[in-house]
């Protein structure tokens, strides 16, 4: 008897996770002004690699994520805290949301901040946190 996941398994992760890490992206920018963010997002990402895992093996959803989840980890720390030390270096109290307008072609203006990059800290750290789980769960 083979031990392989089904052919529907496979075929149907193929197609279901990379639309689950472009939903992820959409919950992860969409988080600041509306529901959503970086940990839904995250949990979300995880999801899609989750399934890659189920779907076809834990070296296949390894080597797709190209990154250890440790390393996740501490660039999503690392983003977290620096969207505080910006506000903290600029005279305001830690963890201040600042702005900044950016003018793009076509007159269009968008503001990017420090919540934004707060997000993007939680994002990783909480896809790092679960797939180190998930990993260390599927190596037994």
């Amino acid at each position: 008897m083979s031990t392989l996941p089904s052919i529907i398994l496979r075929t149907a992760v193929r197609w279901i996770s990379p639309l689950l890490l472009l939903f992820s992206l959409f919950l992860l920018l969409r988080g600041h002004h509306e529901p959503g963010g970086g940990f839904a997002g995250g949990l979300i990402a995880s999801t899609g690699f989750a399934l890659l895992t189920f779907g076809y093996s834990l070296r296949t959803a390894q080597r797709l994520l190209r990154v250890q989840p440790l390393t996740l980890i501490a660039i999503g720390l690392a983003f977290a805290a620096a969207s505080g030390l910006i506000a903290w270096i600029s005279g305001t109290p830690f963890l201040t949301g600042l702005w900044i307008g950016v003018s793009l072609p076509g007159n269009l203006r968008v503001d990017l901040g420090t919540p934004l990059i707060f997000d993007i800290g939680v994002y990783l750290t909480v896809i790092g946190a679960t797939l180190t789980m998930l990993f260390a769960f599927a190596e037994e």
